[in-house]
């Protein structure tokens, strides 16, 4: 059976973290805590993301940045507001690719914490999915080489040659790295003209 795996944050789920933390404190400031610089928003995430507790992240962050003590206990409490939607075109090609019986796994960077927002907002989507391997779970997130290897474990076949969508560069070039058929996902209708190049869509 042909294995595809997806991303989902970025790909198949619009993921924006701001409005999460702007439900708790306003626009501004929200918009100031993850994208303006003093506090580094991404990298704090990816640890809860690699399997940090988020109580264990948010005291870090508080300790380190009390001005944004606030912030900080925004996020995790109104997370499902980062969720806001999913990303247009991409449930079209999943679902024509499990309708001609190609097996559709997930590999998502994502907290264990918060993973359960996903099908909660999205069941018929991420039902579509065999499996989702979570490194929060893992405890290992992209583009650490070793969730490849957990990968290719959970799915039980070499992921040589294997097709991976992801919107992240970094995450691309460490899955190519890993030997994997990886695609930089922009639209879809960009990944439906790979998908069409690997015979795998018409």
């Amino acid at each position: 059976m042909t294995t595809v795996v997806f991303d989902l944050g970025g790909v198949v789920v619009h993921w924006d973290p701001v409005p999460a933390v702007a439900a708790a404190v306003g626009q501004e400031r929200a918009e100031r805590f993850v994208h303006g610089g003093e506090f580094d928003f991404g990298t704090w995430n990816l640890a809860q993301d690699a399997g940090r507790s988020w109580v264990e992240g948010e005291a870090v962050a508080a300790a380190s940045h009390p001005e944004f003590a606030e912030e900080i206990a925004a996020y995790r409490p109104n997370f499902a507001l980062s969720l806001r939607g999913l990303v247009p075109g991409t449930s079209d090609l999943l679902r024509a690719l499990a309708d001609r019986a190609v097996r559709l796994v997930a590999l998502t960077n994502w907290s264990a914490e918060t993973i359960h927002h996903a099908p909660e907002l999205f069941p018929d989507v991420l039902a579509l999915f065999d499996d989702v391997v979570v490194s929060g779970v893992e405890g290992v997130a992209k583009p650490d080489p070793e969730i490849f290897q957990v990968l290719a474990r959970r799915i039980g076949q070499p992921i040589a040659g294997v097709l991976y969508v992801d919107d992240s560069v970094p995450n691309v070039e460490a899955a190519r790295a890993a030997g994997m058929d990886a695609v930089h996902f922009t639209d879809a209708d960009s990944l439906h003209e790979e998908l069409r190049r690997r015979a795998l869509l018409d």
